[in-house]
């Protein structure tokens, strides 16, 4: 199930967490969906998916044509991500392998995107050509806005969102620390269990 999931698919189970809108690399962490019953829906589980999702943020043209290879690398990068955001809020070091992983994406990036001009469109600017140009220009932006978060002023706003099995990432805002509605209701429902449960055994 997870590995032929779209990005839209992912979108119907659960809408964005809080701060996705701010930060494509919280999104990009947030991509691999864990669902009750031991299920995971994978936005970037198949090229078409990865391709997709990098369209839906900007950082790839429809026609990319992305290969296994260069989706398994967005997968790397999403799990590097991740393993530095469960750092932040665990309040523990860095990992060395993600902090490496995340300074390549960075450095590989160009500092401008080409421009270009054609007969349709005029002058525009272009994505860079072949397709692992392509890629690694969408990581090393990632990598840039995921270095943003863990050091800007929103990294102490960052936290896992606490029903389980979720394992999606969310900047808390007032009072809401779940990452929807539906993991709120699920928190609140297995409290509500556990107090029943509780004055059955007392």
């Amino acid at each position: 199930m997870s590995e032929t999931a779209t990005a839209d698919t992912v979108d119907l189970v659960l809408p964005q967490a809080p701060g996705a809108e701010l930060y494509s690399a919280l999104d990009l962490a947030n991509s691999a969906i864990a669902l009750p019953g031991g299920q995971f829906l994978d936005a970037l589980g198949t090229p078409s998916g990865a391709n997709q999702w990098l369209v839906d943020h900007d950082l790839a043209p429809a026609d990319a044509g992305m290969q296994e290879i260069c989706a398994a690398r967005l997968r790397s990068l999403r799990e590097q991500v991740r393993a530095l955001l469960a750092a932040q809020v665990g309040g523990h070091p860095a990992p060395a392998a993600a902090l490496a992983a995340v300074n390549d994406a960075l450095i590989r990036v160009p500092t401008a995107a080409p421009l270009g001009w054609d007969s349709v469109r005029g002058m525009h600017r272009t994505a860079p050509h072949p397709i692992d140009q392509i890629v690694d220009q969408a990581l090393g932006i990632l990598a840039a806005d995921a270095a943003d978060l863990l050091t800007g002023p929103d990294a102490e706003r960052l936290t896992a969102c606490p029903s389980t099995p979720c394992n999606r990432y969310l900047l808390r805002s007032g009072r809401r620390h779940w990452c929807s509605v539906r993991c709120g209701d699920r928190a609140r429902a297995a409290r509500a269990y556990a107090r029943r449960t509780q004055a059955t055994t007392d």
